[in-house]
This record gives C-alpha cells, sequence and structure tokens, in this order.
C-alpha cells in the first residue's frame, strides 16, 4: 500500500462554486441533515470560508511530518483535512505552513487536532480550522496515509469528497449528489427568504409561519 496518492479524482469547478454561494447549514439541511463534521472543528477567525476537494492525510497524533508531504502534493484548490487523533495539546500547523498553503493557491487546512500563531493565521486570512488552539510543538517521525479513505470529525471523507466550511463548521459532500443539492439548496434559500420576509411583514407567527400548528395540535399542546 503506498503511504501517499497522488492521483485523486477532483470534482469539476463548477460544482465546487455551486455549493460555495450556499452555507455549510444551508448545505447540511438540504442534503437531508448528514456530513457535518464534529462541532469542535471551527475556524481561528469566523471571516474564513471555503470550499474545495479534500486531500486527506492521516497523521500520528503529536507529528506533522505528513502534514508536510501532503503540502508538497496538494494541488491549487485543494483542502487539506488532517486526522491526528483529536489530540488537543498539540499545535500542528503554525504561520509558516499557512504561508506555504497559501503560496500554493491551497483552499483550506482543516485538522481534528491543534494549530498554534492563531493571530498570524488570521491576519493572513488564509482558511484554517482546527479542534484546538495550543502552542506545543511536534515532532517529524512517523509516516501516515495521503489520499486513502478517513475518518475525521465523526464523518469519513473520501479524497475529492466537496468540503464546505464557514463560521458555522463543515460539511461533506459526495460530489456525484452536488449537482442535485445545488438545486435543493437554492429552493431552501428561496422558501427561507420567504419566509423572513413575511416575518417582516408580521404576516403570522412564528408556529403557524412555520407550518407547527398541526403538528402541536396533535402532539396534545395546550395552552390557557
Amino acid at each position: 500500500m503506498p503511504h501517499v496518492i497522488t492521483t485523486i479524482n477532483r470534482p469539476d469547478q463548477k460544482l465546487i462554486d455551486g455549493l460555495a454561494q450556499y452555507s455549510s447549514a444551508t448545505i447540511h439541511e438540504a442534503q437531508g441533515r448528514k456530513g457535518a463534521l464534529s462541532h469542535r472543528i471551527k475556524p481561528v477567525d469566523p471571516a474564513m470560508s471555503f470550499c474545495g476537494p479534500a486531500f486527506t492525510v492521516r497523521s500520528q497524533p503529536g507529528d506533522n511530518i505528513m502534514i508536510q508531504v501532503a503540502i508538497s502534493y496538494a494541488q491549487q484548490g485543494d483542502v487539506i483535512i488532517v486526522n491526528a487523533g483529536q489530540l488537543e495539546q498539540s499545535g500542528s500547523f503554525g504561520d509558516v505552513l499557512a504561508t506555504a498553503c497559501q503560496s500554493k493557491g491551497l483552499a483550506a487546512f482543516v485538522t481534528d487536532s491543534g494549530v498554534r500563531d492563531s493571530a498570524d493565521i488570521r491576519e493572513m486570512g488564509f482558511p484554517v480550522f482546527s479542534g484546538t488552539i495550543c502552542i506545543d510543538g511536534t515532532v517529524k517521525e512517523t509516516l501516515g496515509l495521503i489520499n486513502h479513505s478517513l475518518s475525521v470529525g465523526d464523518q469519513i471523507v473520501e479524497p475529492g469528497d466537496i468540503l464546505r466550511g464557514d463560521a458555522d463548521g463543515i460539511v461533506v459532500v459526495k460530489p456525484d449528489e452536488a449537482e442535485e443539492l445545488i438545486r435543493l439548496c437554492q429552493e431552501r434559500e428561496d422558501h427561507e427568504a420567504e419566509l423572513r420576509e413575511r416575518h417582516r411583514r408580521r404576516e403570522g407567527e412564528v408556529i403557524e409561519l412555520h407550518g407547527l400548528l398541526e403538528k402541536l395540535k396533535d402532539k396534545g399542546l395546550t395552552v390557557e
């Protein structure tokens, strides 16, 4: 088994651009409330946002040698996503590696472990999502796997899966579902826009506008 697989099937850029129009929450809801990574993994700056194909990394906890290998082989637009054992006391990625990613045109870096130099990364604006922020350094000793199936953030991520991240978190989308999902996301956006406008006009109370009256009645809700 090769440690590093360099050739992956990346989705059409039109699908990535299409999904990038919608929030992670909208995508999660539109695809049947699936694909959300653990709430632990959040951006170091809420303004950070990305959408791109997964470039997967399985790394030994407390060791970032495979992260550096992944950055070397990743291509423009890729999202490096790392399973590092959810080690909280670890700063496996900082401003130097973020600069390397940004200079190559990578879309984002995601890890279930920790990062450091967070203030510098925020100033750079390169999207970095992590389970923790920690100053503890890492070694460079143990080999891992790149572009193999990955379990990270309570989700299975395959190389080339589309990852959409923003202030609320990250959602995984299978490329063969993306085209239909874009349509469903737009339907949801249109519906919510209509709901917001009806709320502004005070056309009814929340339970009426959200279609909850019959459900509440069936559940036996009583109001005095």
